[in-house]
């Protein structure tokens, strides 16, 4: 007899708070696990999906489950399966809200989720679920931008990491104390990059724990000049753009620099405050702003002769993409067990079991610093 399942489930568009109940279990097919899940975190797509309703990721189905990071216990293995075993640990990346999958029992706001094999890492004792489930979402969507040959295409990242030299390329990761990019940071470090990173003044020491060469201050306004005066000589691999005005920093310093470096920015996320999903005016701006902004990206290019392009992961549910094939199955397992790459940002836990979902999208809507919001299950 199967084991029982629930899930916080969003049952239409812009329904609050999440309805709390019975969902299937669904074994797993090829190639896929079902985990018992430990803890769950929280991302930005999950309370501007629910707020915004059809105006994002409008092909979703509904009643759906949210969530694309998870944590949790190996209770099941589907034909195929190479890698993992019943009663593993495991952090995976939920995928019930790419096109691809479209499907509630892939989300992460449940009980038991169905987790592509190639999606899933083994996590060694020294890491709790609760740590572990930080990952996924923002560890893939780091990858992405870095890594995929549309974007900065960058060298893979090696467990021990190359050692830095006089000649190795840098690259600017903006943003390095929040959830993508205290990822982004620990991947490129570990790709043999030197990484200048951005951040408050209270998150340096944090950012240059995860590998950052040198962190600036991103309220600075001397940040362009200050990073164009420490980068001169060197050759940029390019830049990740995440936060406000990232984009428009990154193309200055890339246009100033060795003529040698890739003129090319990965954005994750579009530069616009979360306050504006909060109300049907701001949803209208919302789609004002991004399309004005997505088209400025062109103009910005054959101005400045640096390119512009956010990071959609639009294949990113093919078995061997190139975040699945470097990071979940080449290099996070040993990274992670050899304490090179380490869970980041801090677990921000605010409660245990799936009633507690919707305080926490609400209390990751307000906004953290250098910390994820997460559930315990």
């Amino acid at each position: 007899m199967p084991p029982k399942n629930s899930a916080a489930w969003l049952p239409a568009k812009c329904v609050q708070p999440l309805e709390v109940g019975p969902a299937r279990y669904t074994p797993p097919g090829a190639k896929e696990i079902v985990v018992k899940n430990g803890a769950v975190a929280i991302n930005p797509v999950d309370w501007a999906k629910q707020l915004l309703g059809d105006a994002l990721l409008s092909y979703i189905r509904y009643p759906c489950i949210l969530g694309g990071d998870i944590a949790g216990e190996v209770v099941e293995v589907g034909v195929d399966v190479q890698r993992f075993e019943v009663g593993d640990r495991v952090l995976g990346h939920a995928m019930s809200t790419a096109p691809a999958s479209n499907n509630p029992t892939e989300g992460g706001f449940q009980q038991y989720t169905i987790i592509r094999e190639y999606f899933a890492a083994a996590i060694p004792d020294w890491i709790s679920y609760e740590q572990a489930c930080v990952l996924p979402l923002t560890l893939s969507t780091a990858a992405y931008g870095l890594f995929h040959e549309d974007f900065l295409a960058l060298d893979p990242p090696f467990v021990p990491a190359p050692s830095l030299t006089a000649n190795s390329k840098a690259i600017i990761i903006t943003g390095g104390a929040s959830s993508v990019g205290s990822n982004a940071v620990q991947l490129a470090a570990s790709a043999g990059y030197q990484v200048y990173s951005t951040a408050s003044p209270k998150n340096f020491s944090y950012v240059k724990k995860l590998g950052a060469t040198r962190v600036f201050d991103y309220h600075s306004s001397s940040l362009v000049e200050d990073m164009v005066a420490e980068l001169q000589g060197r050759t940029l691999a390019g830049a990740y753009a995440i936060g406000n005005g990232s984009v428009e920093a990154c193309s200055q310093v890339l246009r100033r620099c060795n003529g040698n470096s890739k003129k090319f920015i990965a954005l994750a996320g579009f530069p616009l405050p979360a306050q504006m999903f909060t109300t049907y005016v701001g949803t209208a701006f919302f789609f004002v702003s991004t399309m004005w902004w997505m088209g400025s990206t062109a103009v910005m290019s054959y101005f400045t002769g640096v390119t512009t392009k956010f990071i959609d992961g639009k294949d990113l549910c093919k078995e061997d993409n190139v975040v699945s094939r470097l990071v979940y199955r080449d290099f996070l397992p040993l990274a992670l067990a050899s304490r090179q790459f380490v869970p980041a940002p801090e677990p921000l836990v605010v409660g245990r079991g799936l009633d507690k979902i919707q305080e926490a999208l609400n209390i990751q809507q307000k906004g953290v610093s250098a910390q994820k919001v997460v559930v315990l299950l």
